[in-house]
């Protein structure tokens, strides 16, 4: 049996569509479908990672709103 791998994304409705399949009309085919679970984990581990890293930071807890308000100021005339 040959396989043809294609990666698609499901559609709203659900359905799945596939396109230049080197195939004949009325061929029997048969159709297995793996999810990529392993790219929503790996995103999920590198938002954990993110927000660990920017939420625990002590030195940004020592900053002041004003110091913060004073920063902007500075970005925005230029400098």
């Amino acid at each position: 049996m040959l396989a043809y791998k294609r990666i698609v994304t499901v559609k709203e409705s659900g359905s799945i569509v596939l396109t230049d399949l080197p195939l004949e009309p009325g061929q029997k085919v048969e159709v297995v479908v793996f999810a990529d679970e392993e790219e929503q984990k790996e995103r999920l581990r590198n938002l954990r990672v993110l927000l660990k890293e920017s939420q625990g930071p002590p030195q940004a807890k020592a900053i002041s709103d004003d110091e913060i308000a004073e920063e902007v100021a500075a970005y925005r005339a230029g400098k």
